[in-house]
């Protein structure tokens, strides 16, 4: 390959160094989903506290709750 010679690498260079980017590529991906998804976990976890305490919501009572009583109503 003429041009090869001329920048100074093979086809089999160009092939590792674009799968080497491609990889890169993936592991960014992936510490941007863990990032987002860390940040998310714990504003969801931070309005669920704010909802139980100042507004006296409680979504997990709620589920229990709801939960038994659909249980109570299939078996009694």
């Amino acid at each position: 390959m003429v041009l090869g010679d001329i920048m100074g690498f093979s086809d089999s260079d160009y092939a590792y160094n674009q799968q080497r980017a491609h990889s890169a590529d993936l592991f960014f991906i992936k510490m941007r989903a863990w990032f987002w998804g860390g940040c998310s976990t714990l504003f969801f976890f931070l309005v669920g506290n704010i909802l139980g305490v100042v507004l006296d919501i409680s979504v997990m009572g709620w589920i229990v709750d709801k939960t038994l009583g659909f249980w109570n109503y299939l078996w009694h």
